[in-house]
């Protein structure tokens, strides 16, 4: 009850005005005011009912799903990612209700695989092809401007617009002189890496019309102002990842080389130092006041008992060091609350989202569409950055979740294509040999 904010009438009609037009808008246009309202209402914005918090996204996803149902807009094939969903989604609940052995522990899962699972699979249900794609990143990069503008003058001002909802702080964070904004997100860190995760998609959107270049320049501007606001490391440093990730399209077809690359220069660096390799993110450090350190102990620490939490997590990491109660790693979180095999599932999600992105490259022969595949890669290459020092706790896990179904989308498109490609291959094949003479 602690965390309870109280819901406010302006909360409560924009979640009404959402669920009605997720009801009535054109199915392209039905995410909008869920995309809407994951960067304008803090997520402690819920009603209770006895011990069950009915958060007002939740709520309009209930709507989303409602429309889908109503409607018969549910039909998809399956694909590889959504079964590694649901398996992540099936770990996750059963070692966290083994390991705190209560009723609200499972009841707690519950909810969040509603996160998961509710949001992602609402996402594969209303996005089923490359125009979606580019309409879903045009209004996340139309909402970024109104975000930006909001995070610029809570950085003068010292204010924060969105606190009279409740949920976020009224003034401003300040650690050493820097103005932390943080906007409708719960911090700064969260609020930052929003930011630098839609990047990529101003930068694809140039390509696709004139409205998409327009954006292209405002979005940059707003994706900027958001990442640079929160003054913190994390998101600047996945901001240019992401940067990075988008350059590396030049050697889209030696990226397995890259990869095997990175992996021997990591070995090879482990073997040099007299740290272990990853005692790197105690280096990464780019405004003064950050925890770089901290970062690298926790992690460590999950390494080195491992005998604690790889069966099926572990309640408290307090015991594990100074202040390591504090667990700023979206691995490590996976891990201590689900155990190895949850942990595995979530790393093969990331490694099957990646490789859909290289299918999907590979099916099309359309540059255009070949670089907005590549722009959902660059974003979700942001988030892995971002995994290191932060794990996601509010609305950036449901633009992660939205994200990882574009991609899945992606991939059925490209099994579609090799289908079809396969199919006519085939029908080539059975041709009579003198049918064209």
């Amino acid at each position: 009850m602690e965390n309870y904010t109280p819901l406010h009438p302006l909360a409560l009609g924009f979640m009404l005005v959402s669920g009605v037009l997720m009801l009535l808008l054109p199915r392209k246009a039905a995410l909008v005011p869920l995309v809407f309202a994951i960067v304008f209402i803090p997520l402690q914005q819920k009603i209770m009912i006895s011990n069950l918090d009915f958060f007002i996204i939740r709520i309009i996803v209930l709507f989303g799903w409602a429309r889908v149902l109503l409607k018969g807009e549910f039909r998809i094939r399956l694909n590889t990612m959504d079964k590694l969903m649901v398996l992540w989604v099936i770990s996750s609940v059963t070692a966290y209700t083994i390991l705190w052995k209560t009723s609200g522990a499972f009841i707690n899962r519950m909810g969040v695989s509603f996160d998961i699972i509710g949001i992602y699979f609402l996402v594969r249900f209303l996005v089923r092809d490359f125009g979606d794609i580019v309409w879903l990143m045009k209004v996340f990069a139309f909402v970024s401007i109104p975000v930006a503008l909001a995070m610029f003058l809570e950085r003068v001002n010292g204010r924060n617009l969105f606190s009279v909802f409740g949920g976020v702080s009224d003034f401003t964070i300040i650690r050493e002189g820097k103005m932390r904004c943080q906007g409708a997100f719960a911090h700064p860190i969260t609020a930052g890496t929003f930011g630098a995760a839609i990047l990529p998609f101003f930068l694809a959107l140039r390509l696709t019309d004139g409205q998409g270049r327009k954006l292209m320049l405002t979005g940059l501007i707003a994706a900027t102002i958001i990442m640079y606001s929160s003054s913190s490391s994390g998101p600047i440093l996945a901001y240019l990842g992401g940067v990075g990730a988008l350059c590396m399209w030049v050697f889209r077809d030696r990226m397995r080389l890259f990869r095997w690359g990175l992996v021997l220069a990591l070995f090879t660096l482990h073997m040099v130092m007299k740290a272990p390799v990853w005692a790197l993110l105690a280096k990464v450090r780019i405004f003064g006041g950050s925890t770089s350190y901290h970062r690298f102990y926790l992690f460590d620490q999950f390494l080195r008992r491992f005998d604690e939490w790889w069966l099926y997590g572990v309640q408290s990491t307090a015991d594990w060091g100074y202040y390591l109660f504090d667990v700023t790693n979206q691995f490590v979180r996976v891990g201590v609350d689900g155990g190895l095999a949850t942990l595995f599932l979530f790393l093969l999600i990331l490694a099957c989202s990646f490789q859909s992105i290289g299918r999907a490259v590979k099916s099309t022969g359309n540059e255009i569409e070949q670089k907005i595949y590549w722009a959902l890669g660059a974003s979700l290459f942001v988030h892995v950055i971002s995994f290191w020092g932060v794990s996601y706790f509010d609305q950036i896990k449901i633009v992660l979740y939205m994200l990882l179904a574009m991609i899945s989308t992606a991939r059925g498109i490209a099994g579609e294509s090799a289908f079809q490609t396969a199919a006519k291959e085939q029908m080539r094949a059975l041709k009579p040999s003198g049918a064209n003479t």
